[in-house]
């Protein structure tokens, strides 16, 4: 759970591997289609992960874990949607702050 959670307030603070010298090279017009390109690629993984994590719950409907039979399997499973819909408001978020200038890591800069 807590790694779909973590993953998310990385993404809040762009820490996730990436390229941030091509983007660093690029400038003007050029630059924000690129930042906004790769955007698009990842929230739209994200959206599609959400919308499976929700699929999943359906699947699992009256399942319980084994190790706690008082806890539903879907319960447990949320994350993948919960965390999914995070990143994408972590991206979202961050995203005015990427666009003016990258810093190293691909993190915006002061």
């Amino acid at each position: 759970w807590l790694t779909y959670y973590g993953a998310a307030l990385v993404a809040l603070k762009r820490g996730h591997i990436g390229v941030p010298m091509v983007v660093e090279r690029l400038r003007g017009a050029l630059r924000t289609c690129a930042v906004l390109a790769a955007e698009a690629a990842v929230i739209g993984f994200f959206l599609v992960l959400a919308w499976a994590g929700l699929r999943v719950q359906g699947a699992l409907a009256g399942a319980t874990l084994i190790s706690l039979p008082s806890v539903p399997t879907a319960l447990a499973q949320s994350v993948i949607p919960v965390g999914a819909l995070l990143f994408i408001a972590a991206q979202v978020l961050s995203l005015p702050a990427a666009l003016r200038t990258p810093g190293p890591g691909g993190s915006a800069g002061p």
